[in-house]
């Protein structure tokens, strides 16, 4: 059931979201060669319980599986989603992607963003260009009594375009009183299919973009998604709501 938000409720979404977008920077300046993304993990779970908020991934766990352990997911170069901060270096020409949500007064709030480290190819600075700006042409599709699968199209279609792949298994999602609501939003479908969108949804649309083919496998830990061809990924997230003919951004500082 998809549900829609109150003014109150939004508030309270659109106070957890400033504290993502706030964390996800603070993570990002500190993204250099050398630095551990177990180092990163304490730098932003330290920042949002300085908000009086919680880290909405830590513990948290799909049907039986282990939970979470980690503030944010750090995904490195072919690692899609999910991946687990732990003592790994980062080096000159890696990428990261950093996923963040928190939970303040019961309410959700989930954004993601990808980082070069240092001096990185043309070609994978093109993945990760191709992917934020696949979100933003998402983003501008989320208008009251349009179809959700606008959504998808348009991240499909210019990811495509520019020779990149979907990844299918992911989605983005319903988010506010619960981290992953209804509805999904795939990277991928028809024009005008799917659920009308109403003012007061509240969404998380965040593409994953693959530099070679689309398939995705799940690492040892049973969190870390994985390119099946070990090339890069790219993953860019925002929190957006429904309204007034124009879509909100609410995970920006």
């Amino acid at each position: 059931m998809i549900i829609i938000k109150t003014k109150k409720e939004i508030d309270f979404i659109r106070e957890s979201c400033l504290i993502v977008a706030q964390t996800l920077q603070l993570v990002k300046e500190n993204v250099r060669p050398g630095v551990t993304t177990k180092e990163l993990d304490l730098i932003a779970e330290d920042f949002i319980l300085t908000k009086n908020a919680k880290p909405a991934f830590k513990g948290y766990s799909q049907g039986d599986g282990n939970p979470f352990p980690a503030t944010i997911c750090s995904s490195r170069n072919c690692e899609v989603v999910h991946g687990i901060p732990a003592k790994t270096v980062l080096i000159e020409g890696d990428i990261i992607s950093i996923d963040v949500g928190v939970n303040k007064n019961g309410y959700f709030g989930d954004a993601a963003l990808t980082v070069a480290v240092g001096n990185i190819s043309s070609d994978v600075q093109k993945l990760m260009d191709v992917t934020e700006k696949s979100l933003y042409l998402g983003i501008a599709e989320a208008i009251e009594n349009k179809r959700l699968h606008n959504i998808s199209y348009a991240v499909q279609s210019y990811v495509e375009e520019n020779g990149f792949s979907i990844v299918r298994e992911l989605t983005g999602h319903g988010v506010g009183k619960r981290l992953h609501e209804d509805p999904s939003i795939p990277n991928y479908g028809k024009r005008d299919s799917g659920p009308k969108m109403k003012n007061g949804m509240t969404l998380a649309i965040e593409p994953m973009v693959n530099m070679g083919k689309k398939e995705v496998v799940v690492g040892y830990d049973g969190w870390t998604v994985l390119t099946k061809d070990g090339l890069p990924s790219a993953h860019f997230e925002h929190t957006i709501l429904v309204t007034n003919g124009k879509p909100e951004i609410l995970t920006v500082c």
